[in-house]
Protein backbone atom coordinates (compact mmCIF):
# COMPACT_ATOMS: atom_id res chain seq x y z
CA UNK A 1 0.00 0.00 0.00
CA UNK A 2 1.32 3.34 -0.82
CA UNK A 3 2.16 5.57 1.79
CA UNK A 4 -0.88 7.44 3.18
CA UNK A 5 -1.66 10.97 4.12
CA UNK A 6 -3.44 13.46 5.14
CA UNK A 7 -4.42 14.93 2.25
CA UNK A 8 -4.64 11.67 0.08
CA UNK A 9 -7.50 10.15 3.07
CA UNK A 10 -9.00 12.86 3.21
CA UNK A 11 -13.23 12.88 2.06
CA UNK A 12 -16.38 14.95 2.95
CA UNK A 13 -19.91 13.91 2.30
CA UNK A 14 -23.13 15.70 2.87
CA UNK A 15 -25.32 13.63 5.21
CA UNK A 16 -28.78 14.65 6.65
CA UNK A 17 -27.21 15.42 9.91
CA UNK A 18 -24.73 18.13 7.75
CA UNK A 19 -21.36 17.98 6.33
CA UNK A 20 -19.18 15.33 7.54
CA UNK A 21 -15.05 15.23 7.28
CA UNK A 22 -13.56 11.98 7.28
CA UNK A 23 -9.98 10.19 6.19
CA UNK A 24 -10.42 7.07 4.36
CA UNK A 25 -8.22 3.93 3.38
CA UNK A 26 -8.58 0.13 2.85
CA UNK A 27 -10.75 -2.45 1.42
CA UNK A 28 -13.20 -5.17 2.92
CA UNK A 29 -14.98 -5.16 6.23
CA UNK A 30 -16.03 -1.40 7.46
CA UNK A 31 -14.27 0.25 10.59
CA UNK A 32 -15.16 3.20 11.94
CA UNK A 33 -12.85 5.32 14.47
CA UNK A 34 -13.95 7.75 16.55
CA UNK A 35 -12.05 10.53 18.22
CA UNK A 36 -12.27 12.07 21.52
CA UNK A 37 -13.22 15.89 22.68
CA UNK A 38 -9.66 17.52 22.98
CA UNK A 39 -9.15 20.89 21.70
CA UNK A 40 -7.64 20.23 17.96
CA UNK A 41 -8.94 16.57 17.98
CA UNK A 42 -9.89 15.24 14.08
CA UNK A 43 -9.94 11.43 12.85
CA UNK A 44 -6.21 12.33 11.36
CA UNK A 45 -4.99 13.95 14.35
CA UNK A 46 -5.90 11.21 16.64
CA UNK A 47 -5.59 7.87 14.77
CA UNK A 48 -2.59 8.81 11.80
CA UNK A 49 -0.77 6.16 13.21
CA UNK A 50 -3.52 3.56 13.71
CA UNK A 51 -5.49 4.18 9.68
CA UNK A 52 -2.19 2.44 7.83
CA UNK A 53 -1.83 -0.69 9.45
CA UNK A 54 -5.68 -0.79 10.00
CA UNK A 55 -6.45 -0.75 6.38
CA UNK A 56 -4.04 -3.27 5.43
CA UNK A 57 -6.69 -5.58 6.85
CA UNK A 58 -10.24 -2.98 6.78
CA UNK A 59 -12.10 -0.29 4.76
CA UNK A 60 -11.15 2.43 7.56
CA UNK A 61 -13.40 5.40 7.98
CA UNK A 62 -11.76 7.99 10.93
CA UNK A 63 -14.53 10.45 11.02
CA UNK A 64 -14.26 14.10 12.10
CA UNK A 65 -17.28 14.60 14.72
CA UNK A 66 -19.37 17.72 13.98
CA UNK A 67 -17.80 20.44 16.03
CA UNK A 68 -14.29 19.39 15.39
CA UNK A 69 -12.07 19.43 12.37
CA UNK A 70 -13.57 20.25 9.28
CA UNK A 71 -17.07 18.78 9.60
CA UNK A 72 -19.93 21.55 10.16
CA UNK A 73 -20.02 22.81 13.78
CA UNK A 74 -23.66 21.99 16.19
CA UNK A 75 -24.91 23.55 19.02
CA UNK A 76 -25.06 21.50 22.12
CA UNK A 77 -29.40 21.49 21.90
CA UNK A 78 -29.02 20.17 18.48
CA UNK A 79 -26.01 17.78 19.17
CA UNK A 80 -26.43 14.21 18.81
CA UNK A 81 -23.25 11.81 17.89
CA UNK A 82 -24.99 8.42 17.59
CA UNK A 83 -27.23 9.90 14.71
CA UNK A 84 -24.74 11.93 13.43
CA UNK A 85 -22.68 8.71 12.81
CA UNK A 86 -25.87 6.90 11.41
CA UNK A 87 -26.27 9.57 8.89
CA UNK A 88 -22.79 9.17 8.00
CA UNK A 89 -23.04 5.19 7.93
CA UNK A 90 -26.20 5.47 5.57
CA UNK A 91 -24.76 8.28 2.92
CA UNK A 92 -22.03 5.66 2.81
CA UNK A 93 -24.69 2.54 2.49
CA UNK A 94 -22.41 1.34 5.46
CA UNK A 95 -24.87 -1.35 6.79
CA UNK A 96 -23.20 -2.80 10.09
CA UNK A 97 -19.54 -1.85 11.38
CA UNK A 98 -17.09 -2.33 13.84
CA UNK A 99 -16.44 0.87 16.03
CA UNK A 100 -12.98 2.03 17.77
CA UNK A 101 -13.90 5.13 20.06
CA UNK A 102 -11.44 6.83 22.40
CA UNK A 103 -12.93 9.33 25.15
CA UNK A 104 -15.46 10.78 24.10
CA UNK A 105 -15.72 8.81 20.79
CA UNK A 106 -16.00 5.47 23.04
CA UNK A 107 -18.57 6.74 25.00
CA UNK A 108 -20.55 7.29 21.07
CA UNK A 109 -19.56 4.11 20.47
CA UNK A 110 -20.87 2.71 23.22
CA UNK A 111 -24.09 4.09 22.75
CA UNK A 112 -24.41 3.52 19.16
CA UNK A 113 -24.41 -0.24 20.14
CA UNK A 114 -26.75 0.28 22.80
CA UNK A 115 -29.41 2.37 20.73
CA UNK A 116 -28.41 0.69 17.29
CA UNK A 117 -27.16 -2.91 18.33
CA UNK A 118 -27.72 -4.01 14.76
CA UNK A 119 -25.36 -1.24 13.26
CA UNK A 120 -22.43 -2.81 15.47
CA UNK A 121 -20.67 -5.85 15.20
CA UNK A 122 -17.60 -5.03 17.20
CA UNK A 123 -17.43 -2.29 19.75
CA UNK A 124 -13.98 -1.09 21.15
CA UNK A 125 -12.97 1.83 23.05
CA UNK A 126 -10.24 3.42 24.14
CA UNK A 127 -10.25 5.42 27.71
CA UNK A 128 -13.78 5.56 27.38
CA UNK A 129 -15.96 7.13 29.81
CA UNK A 130 -18.77 5.21 31.48
CA UNK A 131 -22.30 6.02 33.24
CA UNK A 132 -22.61 9.63 34.91
CA UNK A 133 -22.93 7.99 38.12
CA UNK A 134 -20.76 8.63 41.27
CA UNK A 135 -17.42 6.88 41.33
CA UNK A 136 -15.55 5.03 44.35
CA UNK A 137 -12.13 6.19 42.97
CA UNK A 138 -12.18 9.01 40.40
CA UNK A 139 -12.97 12.45 41.13
CA UNK A 140 -16.51 12.93 42.17
CA UNK A 141 -16.94 17.00 42.48
CA UNK A 142 -15.73 18.54 39.04
CA UNK A 143 -13.26 17.51 36.13
CA UNK A 144 -10.10 15.66 36.57
CA UNK A 145 -6.74 17.08 36.29
CA UNK A 146 -6.47 16.07 32.82
CA UNK A 147 -9.65 17.68 31.76
CA UNK A 148 -9.03 21.18 33.55
CA UNK A 149 -6.29 21.04 31.26
CA UNK A 150 -8.76 20.20 27.80
CA UNK A 151 -10.90 22.99 28.74
CA UNK A 152 -7.90 25.13 28.97
CA UNK A 153 -7.05 24.74 25.74
CA UNK A 154 -10.46 25.97 24.25
CA UNK A 155 -10.46 29.01 26.32
CA UNK A 156 -7.14 29.89 25.32
CA UNK A 157 -5.44 27.60 22.60
CA UNK A 158 -1.95 28.46 22.78
CA UNK A 159 1.42 26.02 21.87
CA UNK A 160 2.12 26.33 25.67
CA UNK A 161 -0.99 24.88 26.71
CA UNK A 162 -1.49 22.50 23.92
CA UNK A 163 2.26 20.78 25.22
CA UNK A 164 0.84 21.16 28.69
CA UNK A 165 -2.21 19.08 26.92
CA UNK A 166 0.05 16.55 25.20
CA UNK A 167 2.31 15.95 28.33
CA UNK A 168 -0.72 14.77 31.00
CA UNK A 169 -2.66 12.87 27.93
CA UNK A 170 0.74 10.84 28.10
CA UNK A 171 2.53 8.97 29.81
CA UNK A 172 5.85 9.84 28.37
CA UNK A 173 4.90 11.96 25.23
CA UNK A 174 8.91 12.18 24.62
CA UNK A 175 10.68 13.99 22.30
CA UNK A 176 7.32 14.08 19.87
CA UNK A 177 4.98 16.37 22.41
CA UNK A 178 6.51 19.81 20.49
CA UNK A 179 5.44 18.35 16.54
CA UNK A 180 1.78 16.77 18.36
CA UNK A 181 1.00 20.36 20.17
CA UNK A 182 1.22 22.27 17.14
CA UNK A 183 -0.47 19.79 15.36
CA UNK A 184 -3.33 20.16 17.25
CA UNK A 185 -2.99 23.88 17.93
CA UNK A 186 -2.84 24.23 14.11
CA UNK A 187 -6.22 22.14 13.91
CA UNK A 188 -7.93 23.88 16.99
CA UNK A 189 -7.23 27.13 15.65
CA UNK A 190 -8.43 26.84 12.28
CA UNK A 191 -12.30 26.69 13.45
CA UNK A 192 -12.47 29.24 15.90
CA UNK A 193 -16.45 28.51 15.93
CA UNK A 194 -15.86 24.73 17.10
CA UNK A 195 -13.77 26.25 20.11
CA UNK A 196 -16.38 28.29 20.85
CA UNK A 197 -19.24 25.81 20.82
CA UNK A 198 -17.61 23.44 23.30
CA UNK A 199 -17.41 26.23 25.83
CA UNK A 200 -21.05 27.07 25.48
CA UNK A 201 -21.64 23.11 25.51
CA UNK A 202 -19.67 23.17 29.09
CA UNK A 203 -22.38 26.08 30.39
CA UNK A 204 -25.27 24.13 29.28
CA UNK A 205 -24.45 20.67 29.68
CA UNK A 206 -21.25 20.01 31.20
CA UNK A 207 -19.34 19.24 28.15
CA UNK A 208 -20.21 17.77 24.98
CA UNK A 209 -22.12 14.68 25.32
CA UNK A 210 -25.32 15.04 25.68
CA UNK A 211 -26.83 12.11 25.45
CA UNK A 212 -25.36 9.10 27.51
CA UNK A 213 -26.37 5.74 28.82
CA UNK A 214 -27.02 3.77 31.94
CA UNK A 215 -26.15 0.96 33.57
CA UNK A 216 -29.26 -1.34 32.76
CA UNK A 217 -28.54 -0.28 28.82
CA UNK A 218 -25.33 -1.32 29.17
CA UNK A 219 -26.05 -4.87 30.79
CA UNK A 220 -27.67 -5.57 27.39
CA UNK A 221 -25.10 -4.91 25.00
CA UNK A 222 -24.34 -8.34 23.09
CA UNK A 223 -21.69 -7.04 21.09
CA UNK A 224 -18.09 -8.16 21.27
CA UNK A 225 -16.29 -6.02 23.38
CA UNK A 226 -12.94 -4.71 23.62
CA UNK A 227 -11.76 -2.13 26.62
CA UNK A 228 -8.42 -0.69 26.08
CA UNK A 229 -7.28 1.97 29.32
CA UNK A 230 -3.85 2.99 30.12
CA UNK A 231 -3.47 2.60 34.07
CA UNK A 232 -1.82 6.37 34.56
CA UNK A 233 -4.52 7.99 32.64
CA UNK A 234 -5.17 10.91 34.41
CA UNK A 235 -7.82 12.43 31.96
CA UNK A 236 -10.49 9.68 32.45
CA UNK A 237 -9.24 7.25 35.27
CA UNK A 238 -9.10 3.76 34.48
CA UNK A 239 -12.20 2.84 36.93
CA UNK A 240 -14.84 3.67 34.35
CA UNK A 241 -13.22 0.64 32.08
CA UNK A 242 -13.77 -1.60 35.04
CA UNK A 243 -17.09 -0.06 35.28
CA UNK A 244 -17.63 -0.83 31.71
CA UNK A 245 -16.48 -4.74 31.94
CA UNK A 246 -18.59 -5.57 34.90
CA UNK A 247 -22.20 -4.33 33.18
CA UNK A 248 -21.19 -5.50 29.56
CA UNK A 249 -21.11 -9.40 29.10
CA UNK A 250 -19.18 -10.04 26.46
CA UNK A 251 -16.40 -7.49 27.08
CA UNK A 252 -12.27 -7.82 27.93
CA UNK A 253 -10.26 -5.18 29.29
CA UNK A 254 -6.55 -4.77 28.43
CA UNK A 255 -5.07 -2.23 31.24
CA UNK A 256 -1.67 -0.98 29.61
CA UNK A 257 0.81 -0.02 32.19
CA UNK A 258 3.00 3.12 31.16
CA UNK A 259 0.41 4.41 29.55
CA UNK A 260 -1.97 7.54 29.90
CA UNK A 261 -5.14 8.81 28.13
CA UNK A 262 -4.43 7.81 23.85
CA UNK A 263 -3.29 3.82 23.91
CA UNK A 264 -3.44 4.48 20.14
CA UNK A 265 -0.72 7.03 19.83
CA UNK A 266 1.66 5.50 23.11
CA UNK A 267 1.20 2.02 21.93
CA UNK A 268 0.73 2.16 18.69
CA UNK A 269 2.05 -1.54 17.24
CA UNK A 270 0.45 -3.11 20.18
CA UNK A 271 -3.01 -1.58 20.27
CA UNK A 272 -3.67 -2.12 16.04
CA UNK A 273 -2.62 -5.90 16.65
CA UNK A 274 -4.97 -6.07 19.18
CA UNK A 275 -7.59 -4.52 16.89
CA UNK A 276 -6.89 -6.67 13.81
CA UNK A 277 -7.25 -9.59 15.96
CA UNK A 278 -9.98 -8.95 18.10
CA UNK A 279 -12.07 -8.19 14.77
CA UNK A 280 -10.75 -10.85 12.89
CA UNK A 281 -11.31 -13.68 15.91
CA UNK A 282 -14.97 -12.37 17.23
Amino acid sequence: MAELTKASTSRTIQTKSGKVHYQEAGEGYPLILMHGSGAGATGWVNFSNNIGPLAEQFHVYAVDCQGWGDSDTVSFEESDHVQMHIDFMDALGIEKAALVGNSMGGVTAIRLAVVHPDRVSHLITMGSGSTRAPKLFSPGDGPTEGLKVLQLCYREPTFENMKLLCEIMMFDPGDRVDALAQERLDSAVAHPEHLANFLDSLKKGGGPIRLWFTAEDLMAIKTPTLLFHGRDDRVVPYEHSLLLLAHIPNSRLPLFNRCGHWAMIEHPAEFNRDVIDFIQNN
